[in-house]
């Protein structure tokens, strides 16, 4: 499989099996997150692992919107990535704040992609989850409180003869330009 194909296999699952995924599948993911690149190579994040049944079905539970439809699919995922955004680089910060640009996040959202890319090249699915408790999964795992959780990430084995389709994306003549707006 190239990296094109990929791409067009990479999607938000939302159904997982209760098949689980390997502890060596899962290394080589959060090895691709650690390898991706970051401003000034800070590096700012920390990737928490949570698969220990109680406690993922907990932290599952912080996902669920107002009408516990939203997120509903997440207590079936084997392992849920919580992504701890840390300090980054004093050249990283100062640059930030020159160009009005929070760099730290820009990097979890690529090692984040990294994660999920390598995942759908093993067949793993995955979801990143922006709706969350963040008072309550932190309290969880004991991360200090000045600390943030910007993403989460599930990983598991979609079912067999889940949707797999076209994705549906704006046409490149509506989202390229070339040399102008």
């Amino acid at each position: 499989m190239n990296f094109y194909d990929i791409i067009q296999k990479r999607q938000s699952d939302r159904q997982y099996s209760n098949q689980p995924v390997e502890r060596e599948k899962l290394n080589i993911c959060l090895e691709a997150g650690r390898l991706a690149p970051s401003a000034s190579n800070s590096q700012p994040w920390t990737f928490i692992v949570v698969d220990e049944p109680e406690l993922k079905d907990k932290v599952a539970r912080c996902t669920f919107g107002p009408l516990k439809s939203f997120n509903k699919f997440v207590p079936q995922a084997p392992v849920i990535v919580v992504i701890v955004m840390e300090k980054a680089k004093l050249t990283a910060e100062i640059g930030g704040r020159i160009k009005n640009k929070e760099y730290a996040l820009i990097d979890i959202g690529i090692a984040a992609e990294h994660i999920c890319l390598q995942a759908a090249e093993m067949g793993i699915g995955s979801c990143m989850l922006g709706w969350f408790n963040e008072k309550e999964v932190k309290k969880l795992l004991k991360v200090p409180e000045k600390k943030s959780i910007p993403l989460l990430i599930t990983l598991g084995y979609p079912p067999k003869n889940y949707r797999h389709r076209d994705k549906i994306r704006k046409g490149k003549e509506e989202v390229v330009r070339y040399n102008s707006y």
